[in-house]
This record gives structure tokens, C-alpha cells and sequence, in this order.
């Protein structure tokens, strides 16, 4: 479903709906495997490189993806290795627009 996700659009969260919580979470979660729900909060995930350049090509990849989602991930970047986050502010936690990115992003990685 990972890649089905990969194939959905990003939907602007103008507050208002509940984050995602219990079973509904944890369905998500199962189709991006490498990524940790932390404290059923936000999305964390580490990925390496072999140096820094590749670490910046593929922060600036994920930047491109994320502008055209409209879904901006918090990203940390260091030598030969990013960091990136995903919430949906709006509402302080998960939506189904942060797995979306998450798999686009893994999708980015192979």
C-alpha cells in the first residue's frame, strides 16, 4: 500500500479534524516501515549517504516533492546523513497527508 500511497495527493489540512490516533495510525504506519510514529505525534526518519552531496541532492529532491505537495517535513541535514520529520501542524499531529509524504519520500530513497 506503500506505493499506493506514494500515488496520492498531499491534502491541505485547514484544521478543524482530529489527528490520527490507535489502529487507524497504525494501519498507516505499517506501509512505511522505516519510519518511527513518535508518541502517535509526528513521523521520524533517518537516511544515510555515502557524503554530503548526496545527502543535498536528496534534501533538495524532497524540498521539490514538498512544494508540490504543499506539505513542508521539518529536515535536518548533515554529512552523509537527513533527518526528516513530518506533522501536520494545523492540527498538532497526523494526518493521512503525512504518511503520503513519508512514502513519496521513501519512494525518492530507492
Amino acid at each position: 500500500m506503500s506505493e499506493a500511497l506514494a500515488d496520492k495527493k498531499c491534502v491541505p489540512c485547514r484544521g478543524g479534524v482530529p489527528p490520527l490516533k490507535g489502529e487507524e495510525l497504525k494501519k498507516l504506519h505499517s506501509n512505511i516501515p522505516g519510519w518511527e510514529v513518535v508518541t502517535e505525534h509526528h513521523l521520524h526518519r533517518e537516511f544515510r549517504f555515502p557524503d554530503f552531496k548526496q545527502a543535498l541532492d536528496f534534501v533538495n529532491r524532497v524540498g521539490a516533492i514538498a512544494e508540490q505537495e504543499g506539505h513542508h517535513p521539518d529536515i535536518l541535514l548533515a554529512w552523509g546523513k537527513v533527518g526528516i520529520t513530518l506533522w501536520t501542524h494545523t492540527i498538532d499531529g497526523l494526518t493521512e497527508s503525512d504518511f503520503i509524504l513519508a512514502a513519496k519520500i521513501d519512494r525518492l530513497a530507492k
